[in-house]
């Protein structure tokens, strides 16, 4: 089957992807180079795959987005989706600081929601929603009034 996305480098091109490759990159940068200078030199995705260390779909995939949206498309990362961390690590720890510390008066334990409402109190976050409280806490090893660490008994 004839391929429907072509690499076809200019000279200038070349020289910018053999720079770049002599430079710092990561894995993936290091991977996409090398697919489109060896499609360039007119191997096949399988055979370049199979040198990487990749799928078959991967080396296609790079030579798509250069066909279609230039080589900096090429070698760079979309934007991924999902906003920024609403708590950044300074913040996680006061979340499971105010969990361990003693509840307020009245109550036997503390909810998701009384720590979330305590968090924006305490003008740590403007807003957090009970999700992201329950996501930190999981994240802790320790359990409090438990003989072992962790949530789940061992089996």
């Amino acid at each position: 089957m004839r391929k429907k996305y072509l690499v076809d480098l200019t000279g200038g091109e070349r020289a910018e992807l053999e720079a770049r490759f002599a430079g710092p990159l990561t894995l993936r940068q290091r991977n996409r180079v090398q697919v489109l200078l060896r499609a360039d030199a007119g191997e096949t995705d399988a055979d370049i795959a199979d040198d990487l260390g990749v799928t078959p779909h991967t080396a296609a995939n790079v030579r798509r987005r250069f066909a279609a949206e230039g080589l900096e498309a090429a070698l760079t990362e979309r934007p991924r989706s999902g906003g920024p961390a609403r708590l950044d690590g300074k913040a996680e720890a006061v979340v499971i600081a105010l969990a361990c510390s003693p509840v307020p008066q009245g109550r036997t334990v503390w909810t998701a929601r009384m720590l979330a409402s305590r968090l924006v109190e305490l003008h740590v976050a403007e807003s957090v929603s009970e999700d992201t409280i329950l996501r930190v806490l999981k994240k802790v090893t320790s359990s409090r009034g438990r003989r072992r660490a962790g949530a789940s008994p061992r089996g």
